[in-house]
């Protein structure tokens, strides 16, 4: 029997973050979802991450870590995502930005039959908690891109904590290109393409210092990416659409 639940963790350079965060997953599943996974995909770090995620996965049976040595976090996720058993695959931020407790809102029976649920940090009744500004307000333009561009009606494409249907999952990230932060967007878009119905849930959010994205380096390579998705789809990079 397949697990209900996998958890896969993108982790680049996490070191620190890692066993707290670890510690709070597993007490979590421990008591709600006693025989899900966890995957954490080790992502090119200078660090100790890989160490650190070995030892928690020696202790815990439903845990286990890959290696890939190449940098980019949608190149973690698609290895993750496709290495999961899970009937669900929750892709989740180490920092935990997002509680981990709020994750049953993504799944059965708070939710029935839906393909895609994303956590929304713009949808009505969502929270932000002490998000410098200038961030708020960058995303907020990169998102008025993505709309125009790729997933029309979307408020929040790039939250970190995104939940799968094991069917959906398999499919969209076996067409998956980009390796880099703009995956997010590249699958909503597959999705939408292939016919999917996606679901914003709106979750309190905690800005927590450390953030791998680098804003003015970073919001220019995404820019890229937002019209390589429209040459990829023009071009049949991607295959039919239905």
């Amino acid at each position: 029997m397949p697990p209900p639940l996998s958890i896969i963790l993108p982790a680049h350079n996490e070191q620190d973050r890692l066993p707290d965060s670890l510690t709070r997953i597993l007490a979590f599943l421990a008591a709600h979802s006693p025989d899900a996974e966890i995957i954490v995909v080790e992502n090119g770090s200078t660090d100790r991450t890989a160490e650190v995620a070995e030892a928690f996965a020696r202790k815990h049976a439903g845990l286990r870590v890959l290696r890939e040595p190449r940098r980019g976090k949608g190149l973690a996720v698609r290895r993750g995502i496709l290495a999961a058993t899970g009937d669900y695959r929750f892709i989740c931020d180490v920092d935990l930005s997002m509680p981990i407790e709020q994750v049953p809102r993504f799944l059965p029976p708070a939710l029935r039959d839906v393909p895609i649920a994303i956590a929304s940090r713009e949808a009505p009744g969502a929270i932000r908690y002490g998000e410098p500004a200038h961030r708020h307000w960058v995303g907020r333009g990169f998102n008025l891109l993505v709309r125009a561009l790729a997933v029309p009606g979307l408020q929040d494409t790039q939250c970190g904590f995104k939940c799968f249907r094991a069917d959906a999952a398999e499919e969209l990230f076996e067409l998956q290109v980009l390796d880099g932060w703009t995956f997010d967007v590249e699958v909503l878009f597959l999705a939408r393409r292939r016919g999917y119905h996606v679901v914003e849930i709106p979750i309190p959010w905690y800005y927590v210092t450390g953030s791998r994205v680098r804003l003015a380096r970073d919001s220019v390579a995404m820019l890229t990416d937002l019209l390589r998705i429209r040459w990829y789809a023009a071009h049949g990079r991607y295959g039919p659409s239905r």
